[in-house]
């Protein structure tokens, strides 16, 4: 796991297309696969875990890559749809600034949903942490469904620690 807290490092990998200038944490996710048999990856389920101080904790939900491609075309929200002079027909919404930014950011996301025998596989998951990237310190990645094919039968589920090492 290595997340991307520094605007910097970050512009480096993602160019313009930044996601921590919006307050949006990358993380790059490693899954390793060291048995003869596929394993199922409940992506869903994953979450980010921020432990704080007094012993709280908060668990996000990691973004969508549209959702992170919106954030980052339009940093102050949505803008109002423009409505045509005259009616002439259904507006679509397309947003091709986000959709550029979406086929930018897609291959460098964590999509999978089986990790094959032997395998390795990584990308990005993408957090908001609403422009708090000292929360990275202090937060840990869990994925807790995890499965072996075909048996369906559960493995340990896993938390590792995004603080320094």
């Amino acid at each position: 796991m290595d997340c991307y807290q520094d605007k910097e490092r970050a512009r480096a990998t993602f160019g313009k297309e930044n996601p921590v200038a919006v307050g949006i944490l990358p993380v790059e996710v490693f899954l390793r696969n060291e048995t003869a048999q596929p394993i199922r990856i409940k992506m869903e389920t994953i979450q980010l875990a921020i432990h704080y101080d007094d012993g709280r904790h908060e668990d996000i939900d990691w973004l969508t890559v549209r959702e992170v491609a919106r954030a980052i075309a339009h940093p102050k929200g949505p803008s109002s749809p423009k409505q045509p002079r005259f009616p002439i027909g259904v507006q679509t919404g397309a947003d091709k600034k986000a959709d550029q930014i979406f086929d930018d950011l897609k291959p460098m996301a964590l999509d999978v949903d089986v990790l094959p025998p032997l395998g390795t596989i990584h990308g990005f998951l993408f957090f908001d942490l609403d422009h708090d990237m000292s929360l990275a310190a202090r937060s840990s990645l869990y994925v807790p469904d995890v499965a072996r094919i075909p048996s369906n039968k559960p493995l340990m589920f896993f938390e590792v620690s995004l603080g320094e090492k």
